[in-house]
Protein backbone atom coordinates (compact mmCIF):
# COMPACT_ATOMS: atom_id res chain seq x y z
CA UNK A 1 0.00 0.00 0.00
CA UNK A 2 1.23 3.74 -0.75
CA UNK A 3 0.79 4.59 2.77
CA UNK A 4 2.04 1.46 4.72
CA UNK A 5 4.99 3.16 5.87
CA UNK A 6 3.34 6.13 7.59
CA UNK A 7 0.71 3.98 9.30
CA UNK A 8 0.50 0.46 11.59
CA UNK A 9 0.16 -2.86 9.72
CA UNK A 10 -3.30 -3.21 11.88
CA UNK A 11 -4.41 0.52 10.04
CA UNK A 12 -3.08 -0.58 6.85
CA UNK A 13 -4.99 -4.09 6.80
CA UNK A 14 -8.41 -2.02 8.00
CA UNK A 15 -8.17 0.71 5.06
CA UNK A 16 -7.62 -1.99 2.37
CA UNK A 17 -10.69 -3.94 4.01
CA UNK A 18 -12.98 -0.50 3.90
CA UNK A 19 -12.49 0.15 0.38
CA UNK A 20 -13.95 -3.76 -0.73
CA UNK A 21 -16.70 -3.75 -2.14
CA UNK A 22 -20.06 -4.01 -0.05
CA UNK A 23 -20.56 -7.61 -1.94
CA UNK A 24 -23.74 -9.88 -2.12
CA UNK A 25 -27.38 -9.39 0.31
CA UNK A 26 -26.04 -11.99 1.85
CA UNK A 27 -22.76 -10.90 2.84
CA UNK A 28 -23.69 -7.18 3.55
CA UNK A 29 -26.05 -8.56 6.48
CA UNK A 30 -23.47 -10.69 7.91
CA UNK A 31 -20.83 -8.04 8.02
CA UNK A 32 -23.76 -6.13 9.92
CA UNK A 33 -24.25 -8.78 12.49
CA UNK A 34 -20.54 -8.76 13.00
CA UNK A 35 -20.04 -5.26 14.06
CA UNK A 36 -23.38 -5.21 15.62
CA UNK A 37 -21.75 -7.80 17.64
CA UNK A 38 -18.83 -6.54 18.26
CA UNK A 39 -19.71 -2.40 18.57
CA UNK A 40 -23.21 -2.43 18.95
CA UNK A 41 -25.47 -0.98 21.96
CA UNK A 42 -29.15 -1.37 22.50
CA UNK A 43 -30.85 1.48 24.81
CA UNK A 44 -35.02 0.99 26.31
CA UNK A 45 -37.37 4.18 27.23
CA UNK A 46 -40.94 3.69 27.86
CA UNK A 47 -43.24 2.87 25.52
CA UNK A 48 -41.24 0.38 23.49
CA UNK A 49 -38.79 3.24 22.52
CA UNK A 50 -35.73 1.23 21.34
CA UNK A 51 -32.69 2.54 19.46
CA UNK A 52 -29.38 1.27 18.19
CA UNK A 53 -26.15 3.13 18.26
CA UNK A 54 -22.80 1.68 17.22
CA UNK A 55 -19.50 3.40 18.63
CA UNK A 56 -16.59 3.67 16.28
CA UNK A 57 -13.45 4.79 16.82
CA UNK A 58 -12.46 4.64 12.71
CA UNK A 59 -14.28 6.80 10.97
CA UNK A 60 -13.64 4.40 7.82
CA UNK A 61 -15.27 1.85 9.49
CA UNK A 62 -18.19 3.74 10.59
CA UNK A 63 -18.32 5.20 6.80
CA UNK A 64 -18.37 2.05 5.90
CA UNK A 65 -21.03 0.51 8.11
CA UNK A 66 -23.07 3.28 7.37
CA UNK A 67 -23.32 2.35 4.10
CA UNK A 68 -24.17 -1.02 4.53
CA UNK A 69 -27.18 0.04 6.75
CA UNK A 70 -28.43 2.22 3.75
CA UNK A 71 -27.44 -0.42 0.89
CA UNK A 72 -28.62 -3.54 2.53
CA UNK A 73 -31.83 -2.03 5.23
CA UNK A 74 -32.65 1.24 3.55
CA UNK A 75 -32.31 2.59 6.61
CA UNK A 76 -30.86 6.19 7.63
CA UNK A 77 -28.40 6.12 10.70
CA UNK A 78 -27.92 9.65 12.60
CA UNK A 79 -24.17 10.42 13.20
CA UNK A 80 -22.49 12.28 15.74
CA UNK A 81 -19.41 12.52 17.10
CA UNK A 82 -18.17 12.62 20.67
CA UNK A 83 -14.80 12.79 22.10
CA UNK A 84 -12.80 12.03 25.22
CA UNK A 85 -10.57 13.59 27.73
CA UNK A 86 -8.71 10.67 27.63
CA UNK A 87 -6.08 8.79 25.79
CA UNK A 88 -5.14 12.55 24.37
CA UNK A 89 -8.84 13.34 23.59
CA UNK A 90 -9.96 10.42 21.23
CA UNK A 91 -12.61 10.92 18.83
CA UNK A 92 -15.81 8.48 18.35
CA UNK A 93 -17.98 8.16 15.44
CA UNK A 94 -21.23 7.30 16.48
CA UNK A 95 -24.13 6.03 14.43
CA UNK A 96 -27.48 5.60 16.28
CA UNK A 97 -30.58 4.26 14.93
CA UNK A 98 -34.00 4.85 15.98
CA UNK A 99 -38.01 3.63 15.50
CA UNK A 100 -38.86 1.76 12.41
CA UNK A 101 -35.18 1.68 11.13
CA UNK A 102 -33.49 0.14 14.38
CA UNK A 103 -36.87 -2.04 14.13
CA UNK A 104 -35.57 -2.70 10.67
CA UNK A 105 -32.29 -3.61 11.75
CA UNK A 106 -33.50 -5.99 14.63
CA UNK A 107 -35.70 -7.78 12.28
CA UNK A 108 -33.05 -8.66 9.97
CA UNK A 109 -30.91 -9.83 12.51
CA UNK A 110 -33.52 -11.82 13.80
CA UNK A 111 -33.43 -10.28 17.21
CA UNK A 112 -37.87 -9.58 17.32
CA UNK A 113 -40.21 -12.34 17.72
CA UNK A 114 -44.33 -11.92 17.26
CA UNK A 115 -47.20 -13.35 20.03
CA UNK A 116 -50.27 -14.76 18.92
CA UNK A 117 -51.63 -11.30 19.99
CA UNK A 118 -49.51 -9.51 17.04
CA UNK A 119 -47.59 -8.00 19.73
CA UNK A 120 -43.58 -7.50 18.66
CA UNK A 121 -41.30 -8.73 21.20
CA UNK A 122 -37.29 -7.97 21.54
CA UNK A 123 -35.61 -11.68 22.00
CA UNK A 124 -32.90 -12.15 24.44
CA UNK A 125 -30.36 -13.12 21.59
CA UNK A 126 -26.99 -11.89 20.21
CA UNK A 127 -27.60 -10.32 16.63
CA UNK A 128 -27.14 -13.34 13.82
CA UNK A 129 -27.57 -14.36 10.46
CA UNK A 130 -27.54 -17.54 9.11
CA UNK A 131 -24.19 -17.98 7.38
CA UNK A 132 -23.77 -21.42 5.30
CA UNK A 133 -22.39 -19.79 2.44
CA UNK A 134 -18.66 -19.10 2.55
CA UNK A 135 -19.29 -16.00 1.52
CA UNK A 136 -20.69 -14.98 4.04
CA UNK A 137 -18.16 -16.74 6.61
CA UNK A 138 -15.81 -14.26 5.06
CA UNK A 139 -17.64 -11.12 5.62
CA UNK A 140 -18.74 -12.31 9.04
CA UNK A 141 -14.78 -12.41 9.68
CA UNK A 142 -14.04 -9.25 8.17
CA UNK A 143 -16.73 -7.03 10.18
CA UNK A 144 -15.66 -8.74 13.05
CA UNK A 145 -11.91 -7.54 12.74
CA UNK A 146 -13.00 -4.13 12.10
CA UNK A 147 -15.12 -3.82 14.75
CA UNK A 148 -13.15 -5.77 17.55
CA UNK A 149 -9.75 -6.83 15.46
CA UNK A 150 -6.27 -5.78 15.51
CA UNK A 151 -2.56 -7.20 13.98
CA UNK A 152 0.51 -6.92 14.74
CA UNK A 153 3.39 -5.87 12.62
CA UNK A 154 4.63 -8.75 11.05
CA UNK A 155 8.49 -6.29 11.48
CA UNK A 156 7.73 -7.26 15.13
CA UNK A 157 6.12 -10.69 15.63
CA UNK A 158 3.50 -12.56 14.44
CA UNK A 159 -0.15 -12.18 16.41
CA UNK A 160 -3.85 -11.62 14.84
CA UNK A 161 -6.96 -11.24 17.26
CA UNK A 162 -10.58 -10.61 17.33
CA UNK A 163 -11.53 -9.18 21.39
CA UNK A 164 -14.79 -11.03 22.14
CA UNK A 165 -17.45 -9.27 24.33
CA UNK A 166 -18.91 -11.88 25.23
CA UNK A 167 -19.38 -16.02 25.16
CA UNK A 168 -21.60 -16.16 21.38
CA UNK A 169 -19.39 -13.79 19.45
CA UNK A 170 -16.15 -16.00 21.05
CA UNK A 171 -18.27 -19.28 19.82
CA UNK A 172 -19.37 -17.71 16.40
CA UNK A 173 -15.65 -16.32 15.38
CA UNK A 174 -14.37 -20.75 17.01
CA UNK A 175 -16.92 -22.30 14.44
CA UNK A 176 -16.09 -19.52 11.59
CA UNK A 177 -12.43 -20.28 11.83
CA UNK A 178 -12.63 -24.01 12.39
CA UNK A 179 -14.70 -24.26 9.34
CA UNK A 180 -11.91 -22.51 7.48
CA UNK A 181 -9.11 -24.56 8.75
CA UNK A 182 -7.60 -22.16 10.91
CA UNK A 183 -6.13 -23.20 14.28
CA UNK A 184 -7.07 -20.67 16.75
CA UNK A 185 -6.40 -20.00 20.46
CA UNK A 186 -8.51 -18.38 23.17
CA UNK A 187 -7.36 -16.50 26.44
CA UNK A 188 -8.83 -14.44 28.80
CA UNK A 189 -7.57 -10.74 29.07
CA UNK A 190 -9.17 -8.31 31.68
CA UNK A 191 -11.97 -10.58 32.08
CA UNK A 192 -12.94 -10.37 28.07
CA UNK A 193 -11.80 -13.26 26.05
CA UNK A 194 -9.54 -12.85 22.92
CA UNK A 195 -9.86 -15.32 20.25
CA UNK A 196 -6.04 -15.38 18.35
CA UNK A 197 -4.15 -16.89 15.75
CA UNK A 198 -0.15 -16.73 16.39
CA UNK A 199 1.04 -18.54 13.13
CA UNK A 200 2.58 -16.42 10.55
CA UNK A 201 1.14 -18.93 7.45
CA UNK A 202 -2.37 -18.97 9.67
CA UNK A 203 -2.52 -15.07 9.94
CA UNK A 204 -1.36 -14.55 6.06
CA UNK A 205 -4.54 -17.11 5.29
CA UNK A 206 -6.91 -15.45 7.37
CA UNK A 207 -6.25 -11.72 5.50
CA UNK A 208 -6.36 -13.51 2.71
CA UNK A 209 -9.69 -15.34 3.31
CA UNK A 210 -11.24 -11.59 4.86
CA UNK A 211 -9.84 -10.12 0.90
CA UNK A 212 -6.75 -8.46 2.29
CA UNK A 213 -4.46 -9.39 -0.20
CA UNK A 214 -2.18 -6.39 -0.76
CA UNK A 215 -1.55 -7.03 3.16
CA UNK A 216 -0.73 -10.42 2.83
CA UNK A 217 1.65 -9.64 0.02
CA UNK A 218 2.92 -6.73 2.44
CA UNK A 219 3.49 -9.23 5.31
CA UNK A 220 4.84 -11.83 3.10
CA UNK A 221 7.57 -9.57 1.90
CA UNK A 222 8.45 -8.74 5.26
CA UNK A 223 8.66 -12.29 6.44
CA UNK A 224 10.88 -13.71 3.50
CA UNK A 225 13.26 -10.48 4.22
CA UNK A 226 13.70 -11.25 7.92
CA UNK A 227 13.99 -15.08 7.35
CA UNK A 228 16.50 -14.66 4.53
CA UNK A 229 18.16 -11.45 6.67
CA UNK A 230 18.55 -14.42 9.29
CA UNK A 231 19.45 -16.96 6.73
CA UNK A 232 22.32 -15.16 5.69
CA UNK A 233 23.82 -14.71 9.08
CA UNK A 234 23.78 -18.24 10.06
CA UNK A 235 25.46 -19.30 6.56
CA UNK A 236 28.02 -16.72 6.96
CA UNK A 237 29.97 -19.63 9.18
CA UNK A 238 29.21 -21.99 6.03
CA UNK A 239 30.81 -23.00 2.45
CA UNK A 240 30.60 -19.69 0.59
CA UNK A 241 29.92 -21.41 -2.50
CA UNK A 242 27.39 -24.25 -1.30
CA UNK A 243 25.64 -21.88 0.81
CA UNK A 244 25.03 -19.07 -1.28
CA UNK A 245 23.75 -21.92 -4.26
CA UNK A 246 21.71 -23.58 -1.26
CA UNK A 247 20.02 -20.07 -0.41
CA UNK A 248 19.69 -19.42 -3.94
CA UNK A 249 17.37 -22.03 -4.29
CA UNK A 250 15.97 -21.51 -1.10
CA UNK A 251 14.55 -18.41 -2.05
CA UNK A 252 13.27 -19.50 -5.13
CA UNK A 253 11.59 -22.42 -3.20
CA UNK A 254 10.25 -19.42 -0.17
CA UNK A 255 8.71 -17.29 -3.77
CA UNK A 256 7.05 -19.99 -5.33
CA UNK A 257 5.44 -21.35 -1.80
CA UNK A 258 4.64 -17.73 -1.06
CA UNK A 259 2.73 -17.15 -4.17
CA UNK A 260 0.73 -20.43 -3.43
CA UNK A 261 -0.50 -18.93 -0.30
CA UNK A 262 -0.96 -15.62 -1.58
CA UNK A 263 -3.32 -16.94 -4.81
CA UNK A 264 -4.97 -19.95 -2.92
CA UNK A 265 -3.49 -20.78 0.50
CA UNK A 266 -1.43 -23.70 1.61
CA UNK A 267 -4.32 -24.66 3.61
CA UNK A 268 -5.94 -25.81 0.48
CA UNK A 269 -2.65 -28.37 -0.28
CA UNK A 270 -2.97 -32.15 0.96
CA UNK A 271 -1.27 -32.08 4.88
CA UNK A 272 2.25 -33.81 3.78
CA UNK A 273 2.79 -30.63 1.30
CA UNK A 274 1.58 -28.08 3.57
CA UNK A 275 4.24 -29.33 6.06
CA UNK A 276 6.85 -29.14 3.70
CA UNK A 277 5.89 -25.53 2.32
CA UNK A 278 5.96 -24.50 5.65
CA UNK A 279 9.09 -25.64 7.00
CA UNK A 280 10.84 -23.82 3.86
CA UNK A 281 9.47 -20.89 4.65
CA UNK A 282 10.45 -20.83 8.36
CA UNK A 283 14.15 -22.49 7.58
CA UNK A 284 15.35 -21.25 4.70
CA UNK A 285 18.59 -21.88 5.32
CA UNK A 286 18.37 -25.68 5.43
CA UNK A 287 18.84 -28.62 3.23
CA UNK A 288 16.11 -30.26 1.64
CA UNK A 289 17.67 -33.53 4.19
CA UNK A 290 16.99 -31.41 7.18
CA UNK A 291 13.53 -30.29 6.04
CA UNK A 292 12.82 -33.94 5.58
CA UNK A 293 14.54 -35.19 9.30
CA UNK A 294 12.50 -32.16 10.89
CA UNK A 295 8.89 -33.19 9.52
CA UNK A 296 6.41 -35.29 11.79
CA UNK A 297 7.14 -38.06 9.63
CA UNK A 298 10.78 -38.18 8.73
CA UNK A 299 11.77 -39.17 5.03
CA UNK A 300 14.90 -39.15 3.24
CA UNK A 301 16.44 -36.26 1.03
CA UNK A 302 14.56 -37.92 -1.89
CA UNK A 303 11.26 -37.86 -0.31
CA UNK A 304 11.66 -34.04 0.89
CA UNK A 305 12.94 -33.29 -2.58
CA UNK A 306 10.12 -34.81 -4.44
CA UNK A 307 7.69 -33.10 -2.16
CA UNK A 308 9.67 -29.54 -2.96
CA UNK A 309 8.68 -30.65 -6.20
CA UNK A 310 5.21 -30.96 -6.13
CA UNK A 311 5.22 -27.75 -4.52
CA UNK A 312 7.23 -26.02 -7.42
CA UNK A 313 5.16 -27.52 -10.15
CA UNK A 314 2.15 -26.26 -8.43
CA UNK A 315 3.14 -22.95 -8.59
CA UNK A 316 4.27 -23.47 -11.90
CA UNK A 317 1.18 -24.42 -13.21
CA UNK A 318 -0.49 -21.60 -11.46
CA UNK A 319 1.92 -19.13 -13.22
CA UNK A 320 1.01 -20.23 -16.64
CA UNK A 321 -2.99 -20.30 -16.03
CA UNK A 322 -2.21 -16.76 -15.63
CA UNK A 323 -0.54 -15.79 -18.88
Amino acid sequence: MATRERQSFAAGVRQELIRLPAGKSCCMLSEISALTQTSGHLAFRGGGWISVSYRLEDAGVARRLFQLLKKRLGVNPALHFTQTSRLGGRRTCVLTLTGADARTLLDALHMTETDEAGQIHLKRTVPRHPMTRQCCRRAFLRGAFLGAGTVTNPEKGYHFEWKAEDSHLRQNLGRLLEKSDLPFHVYTRYGKEVVYLKGAQEIADALALMGAGHSVLAMENTRIQKQMRAAAVRAANCDEHNGEKMLDAAQKQAEAIRQISLKQGLFTLPPALQEMARLRLENPELSLKELGEMMEKPVTKSGAGNRMKRLMDIAARMEEDET
